[in-house]
């Protein structure tokens, strides 16, 4: 997973990192491992992952469809999964912070 990280450049360098500390922040006992050549985090099952791509990094939810989404982040149109569209570090806010806790509080009910 760092390696994927490490090959990122400029800002989005920066906000895989600190995407990384947020989700850990949140879910201190969640995984990291590679999956589908991404970084993925699991706690109680699949958690969140995160693909960078040119000019922006998918930052994806597996139960996004269950999320509750106040801010409108949420986008895509699968039948379970949802991703943020993070364009700069300023996207990794509180409002993030909201999802990630909602989607491990999903798993954790799930798979108690």
């Amino acid at each position: 997973m760092d390696e994927y990280t490490q090959a990122l450049d400029g800002w989005k360098l920066e906000a895989a990192k600190k995407l990384d500390q947020l989700v850990l922040e949140v879910a201190p006992e969640a995984q990291r491992v590679m999956k589908w050549k991404q970084p993925t985090y699991e706690d109680h099952g699949l958690l969140c992952y995160f693909v960078a791509f040119k000019n922006h990094i998918n930052f994806g939810f597996f139960r996004g469809t269950e999320i509750e989404d106040p801010n409108g982040l949420l986008e895509g149109t699968g039948d379970k999964m949802r991703h943020v569209k993070i364009k700069s570090t300023d996207d990794i806010n509180d409002a993030l912070k909201q999802i990630i806790a909602f989607a491990l509080q999903l798993n954790r009910k799930s798979n108690s």
